[in-house]
């Protein structure tokens, strides 16, 4: 089969010529098919095959008011939980064509101005938040010119958003489940930011399994944390400072029970002869450390996909409701647990 030759530097009026319709109808039909009829746009197409005639991507975006770039607001990029979640979200994104630009939102007062001006002038087509509440004031003048939204591992109903996450409640429920099973009593628990309504439900799924197995709950046992390695740290020094300290910890997230687990060698306490640790997340460091952490796994990498296809789905024009898509979690039991020395 002989091959077709390309002509170099096809333009417009060529197509136009060579499908026998107006430039105006040519613009029309590559640009905003859904003004002309499948009829012309065959033809309008036919035609720009033929001579090799294709408009510039970011021309054809302009006119569209589109800039095929996705805003991922962050809470904390330092925090090595949201590396899978934003690998999930790039890799959806990069198939249909989209960039993915990232907010750190650790120093929000510093954020809110250039976010606000990013949607002002349009430079995004949508956006995906990571955290719980939104970096900049949702008052109702900004809130006419915010893009679309989609929320990822976060729950927040007053936001009213489509939103992929897991189940922290039950999940939390589970991993203190474990340790009562291992015979465990004394169980603390390190929690997230109050503010925060995983850790309101993370801490919730805790009492619940105390409470079905009649364990009292020990308010003393329970200390605030803020994610951080330090937080568990100092979460440990305070809790064996009592006078019957806990034989086990349930903590929000691997990067506090990695603390625990750090100021546990530091003061002589065997894991998990001395003491067992359950963190929540599976973040990598979890697998490496010794002894490897038993922790709830988050399918990180499957959230991140699950809300960018929701936002391509907003973007298209269909139709997403608001509300919970819940993903499948997993416990796993590593070396960090086991039954309360005797």
């Amino acid at each position: 089969m002989p091959h077709k030759q390309t002509l170099p530097g096809a333009t417009m009026k060529e197509v136009a010529e060579k499908a026998g319709v107006s430039t105006a109808t040519v613009s029309r039909a590559l640009m905003n098919p859904e003004k002309v009829s499948a009829a012309t746009r065959e033809k309008v197409a036919e035609a720009a095959r033929a001579i090799g005639y294709a408009p510039h991507p970011l021309a054809r975006n302009i006119k569209r008011n589109e800039t095929h770039t996705i805003l991922v607001i962050v809470p904390d990029i330092c925090d090595p939980f949201f590396s899978e979640l934003i690998r999930g979200i790039e890799v959806t994104a990069a198939r249909h064509g989209y960039l993915v630009l990232i907010a750190d939102c650790a120093h929000q007062n510093q954020q809110e101005s250039t976010l606000m001006d990013l949607m002002v002038a349009r430079q995004i087509d949508g956006m995906v938040l990571l955290g719980s509440r939104l970096p900049f004031d949702t008052h109702p003048d900004n809130t006419r010119i915010l893009p679309p939204m989609v929320m990822a591992n976060e729950f927040a109903p007053q936001l009213k958003l489509p939103t992929v996450h897991i189940d922290n409640l039950t999940a939390a429920f589970e991993a203190v489940s474990h340790l009562v099973k291992y015979g465990h009593r004394r169980i603390a628990c390190l929690t997230g930011p109050e503010t925060m309504p995983l850790s309101q439900f993370r801490l919730q799924g805790y009492i619940q399994a105390l409470r079905r197995s009649g364990i009292s709950i020990n308010n003393a046992y329970i200390v605030r944390g803020d994610f951080s390695f330090k937080a568990g740290q100092q979460a440990l020094k305070t809790l064996m400072t009592l006078a019957d300290p806990p034989g086990a910890i349930f903590c929000h997230n691997d990067m506090m029970a990695l603390g625990v687990m750090a100021q546990a060698k530091q003061m002589g306490l065997g894991i998990p002869q001395d003491l067992s640790v359950v963190g929540f997340d599976d973040i990598e460091l979890a697998r490496y450390c010794d002894p490897p952490l038993t922790t709830i796994v988050q399918p990180r990498f499957k959230i991140g996909c699950e809300a960018m296809s929701l936002l391509l789905n907003q973007l298209e024009g269909k139709t997403v409701s608001n509300g919970s898509r819940l993903l499948e979690f997993t416990l796993e039991i590593r070396a960090s647990t086991a039954p309360p020395h005797a």
